[in-house]
């Protein structure tokens, strides 16, 4: 089905100026955003998504900002809008962190950015909780087995450059399984200036006393938590790729 798309121009109004300005912007401060998006050449927003503001779909919100598909030219990118009570003063360093994973090929790519906006690549597809509720039947360990990998691999490419997530420990908020790739998203509250934890907390999330490690365990049975802590002890002591590939058999993907 089309999507339908919204001129931001319409976006000055309530209810759709409580998208722009979230949670309560001033009729100069959504003025001061549409001309920012003007200048950014997006002209027009689809409400669609898991997420609510109100009764209007979106992609998602976080503490920093909410998330809304848009387009730029003829394509569809994922926007990202700083909320008017965030703490952060602007979306700089986000999209600096966003350009350092992507140099490394993880996360969504970023397209552009100014003080209230970023502009990422739109990953159409489910977050990892919704869709493990959705596999059944033939292939579904396999379908499993390699999605998790690839999203170890990406943290693993994390720990290698002293980058840490953040938030890794909810996976439903932040894996999205779409059908060519896996993709780690939001990287708002990500640093490189505390010890990384990627391949730690995931591992944790996906495996140990999780309602995540409750689903994984009923479509394959995985080794024993005492091996699997035993084999994330060893990687925390040295985060080598010998030690990482000692974890991937133990967790048999």
């Amino acid at each position: 089905m089309a999507r339908s798309f919204i001129s931001i121009k319409k976006f000055i109004k309530k209810p759709y100026s409580n998208i722009l300005g979230y949670p309560n912007a001033t009729n100069r401060q959504i003025k001061s955003r549409i001309n920012e998006l003007e200048k950014l050449k997006i002209k027009s927003i689809c409400l669609t998504g898991p997420t609510t503001i109100g009764n209007l779909e979106i992609l998602g919100k976080g503490y920093v900002g909410v998330v809304v598909l848009v387009k730029k030219g003829n394509k569809e990118f994922a926007l990202k809008i700083r909320r008017i009570d965030s703490q952060r003063e602007n979306m700089k360093n986000e999209s600096v962190l966003l350009k350092l994973v992507n140099s490394i090929n993880v996360g969504p790519k970023i397209i552009d950015s100014s003080k209230n906006f970023l502009i990422m690549e739109y990953i159409d597809g489910e977050k990892f909780s919704d869709w493990i509720s959705m596999l059944k039947g033939v292939g579904s360990t396999s379908q499993l087995k390699s999605t998790i990998r690839s999203v170890l691999e990406d943290c693993f490419r994390l720990d290698q450059i002293g980058f840490d997530h953040g938030e890794l420990s909810n996976i439903s908020k932040h894996v999205i399984v779409g059908k060519n790739k896996v993709t780690l998203i939001d990287f708002e509250s990500s640093s490189t200036k505390r010890r990384p934890s990627n391949v730690t907390s995931i591992t944790q999330a996906f495996f140990i006393g999780s309602g995540i490690a409750k689903q994984v365990q009923k479509i394959y049975k995985n080794s024993s938590k005492e091996k699997i802590i035993g084999a994330l002890k060893s990687y925390k002591q040295e985060k080598t790729r010998e030690n990482f590939e000692k974890l991937l058999i133990i967790l048999k993907v």
